[in-house]
């Protein structure tokens, strides 16, 4: 190995260059990791929240600070197995928190994946309160012609 201009040795500089490339390529892999966990995250709050039963619960626990699994299950139509089954996408979603004492599973509310998301929507707000503008717009005016014609 032939010494370069400041002493050290070309293999030195190969490995400072081989090793800046790997942390380089982990950087892309952090990041591309992070890209997708907020992806997910978004993707499964979202996902939970198209059902109007997960929605009912979730009203209901913003309303109360928490509730047992079978006083959430009472106002619905169904049987505890499948309100079950809706309180385990919530939790994966991260939208719910369950504690147990003895017998009792108790559920609160979990708010940082609402906001997460109310974020994601806020970046978007600008394009459809424009259309909503033109919209209110719109029907105010044909409600003049309307009423202008019943004169």
């Amino acid at each position: 190995m032939r010494p370069n201009r400041t002493g050290g040795t070309c293999l030195h500089r190969q490995a400072s260059s081989a090793q800046f490339a790997l942390d380089i390529a982990r950087a892309r892999q952090i990041l591309h990791h992070m890209v997708n966990y907020r992806q997910d995250q978004l993707d499964r709050t979202f996902a939970a929240l198209v059902d109007p039963t997960r929605r009912a619960i979730l009203a209901r626990l913003e309303r109360e600070e928490s509730a047992s699994v079978s006083d959430l299950a009472k106002p619905f139509a169904i049987k505890l197995p499948a309100v079950m089954k809706h309180l385990d996408v919530l939790d994966e979603a991260r939208l719910i928190v369950r504690s147990k004492q003895g017998r009792t599973v108790t559920v609160r509310l979990r708010p940082e994946p609402m906001k997460q998301a109310m974020d994601w929507l806020s970046r978007y707000e600008r394009f459809w309160s424009k259309s909503l503008d033109r919209l209110a717009t719109y029907a105010e005016r044909k409600e003049a012609e309307a009423r202008r014609r019943e004169r």
